[in-house]
């Protein structure tokens, strides 16, 4: 059988009688051409079978990818799953399209270290979402000699970050409970470091965390607590290394079921925190009247139960790390954004009750 060989772009620019750069730039560059010649080629295109100009010829000739990598060091679904992860993502996509560029997701499993989807990846630039200071993804994109934006955490020298001030909000958010009447609190935080912890996080594992957001978020807390006269040592945190709702319910069970005098779950995001209603409803907890709990996100399933959490503007940090990577760079000067948060008051928190009035269930 004979099968027709498709046409190149020497070929359609004999057959037209136009010179290739006048068939590239009906691709590429439509506005250096009038309508109607541009109709023609492409017709023609069509008609011969011509697929298009090849698009890595083209990124090895003018050294662009038109693509913008997104280093997110969890599984694939993570970015789908998780409502504030997929809020940035939009952002991030909105900023991208704006630009013309593409965008190319990069995701590594955090339990593995295999840096060569990361070398691998055909983009011009790096966001890196969210991983720990020691990530070995991470010293893999900065060995790459493209510009890079680091959404949240970790502050690394001569980067440019964008992210919010976890410390001031969390401390906002502290303040509120203490101003309640809590001081017998627990805390659910996400992981801490690389290794898997599901248990509780002792003072020395919160302040040498690898993860920078958690790890300003509980000194926040410790902060805030310590100016009332409670000593962190004896509070109990609690790290769950899978961030899901049902990390957040083994999490709750496992704090409450160590010290049934906490009034109050502080969670350091709001998965957790439906995680540890759920908890609380299946012991026959009533929140707030039994048990204060609250999260930080402000995804849209918190909203909808009243939680007390604080709001941060995923889907602009998403866009500014998009706009931030696309601009101008400058070496001489790293920039950072920080974004406002907003402490929202729900229908999960209030003032604990006595001992005596308070049921902590089976």
């Amino acid at each position: 059988m004979h099968v027709r060989r498709p046409a190149t772009l020497a070929s359609l620019a004999a057959e037209l009688g136009v010179s290739r750069t006048t068939v590239s730039n009906a691709y590429n560059r439509p506005d250096q051409l009038s309508p109607e010649l541009r109709r023609r080629v492409l017709e023609t295109a069509r008609r011969l079978g011509y697929p298009g100009p090849d698009p890595v010829a083209r990124s090895l000739r003018t050294r662009k990818a038109g693509a913008v990598g997104l280093l997110l060091t969890e599984n694939l679904s993570y970015a789908f799953r998780d409502p504030a992860a997929l809020g940035f993502l939009e952002g991030l996509a909105l900023a991208c399209e704006g630009a013309g560029q593409g965008l190319h997701l990069v995701p590594v499993n955090p339990e593995r270290e295999d840096v060569a989807a990361v070398h691998r990846a055909g983009v011009d630039g790096f966001v890196v979402y969210s991983v720990p200071d020691d990530d070995p993804h991470l010293a893999a994109v900065l060995s790459r000699p493209v510009p890079t934006v680091v959404a949240d955490q970790p502050t690394v020298d001569g980067v440019d970050r964008v992210g919010i001030d976890d410390r001031g909000a969390i401390m906002e958010l502290a303040q509120q409970l203490i101003t309640l009447g809590h001081r017998k609190v627990g805390v659910i935080c996400m992981r801490l470091a690389r290794d898997r912890n599901d248990g509780f996080a002792p003072v020395e594992r919160q302040k040498t965390a690898h993860f920078h957001v958690q790890r300003t978020r509980l000194a926040g807390l410790s902060e805030a607590f310590a100016k009332v006269g409670v000593d962190w040592s004896r509070v109990p945190v609690v790290e769950r290394f899978d961030h899901s709702t049902a990390s957040g319910a083994s999490a709750a069970a496992q704090l409450l079921d160590a010290d049934r005098d906490v009034t109050a779950l502080i969670c350091t995001s709001d998965i957790l925190a439906l995680g540890a209603l759920t908890e609380a409803k299946r012991r026959g907890l009533r929140v707030p009247q039994d048990l204060t709990v609250t999260g930080f996100d402000g995804i849209a399933e918190g909203e909808r139960l009243g939680l007390t959490t604080v709001r941060q503007p995923v889907l602009e940090k998403g866009k500014a790390a998009g706009k931030l990577l696309l601009a101008s760079p400058d070496p001489t000067r790293p920039r950072e954004i920080t974004l406002p948060t907003e402490l929202i008051l729900g229908t999960t928190s209030a003032a604990p009750r006595t001992a005596e009035e308070r049921w902590f269930g089976p």
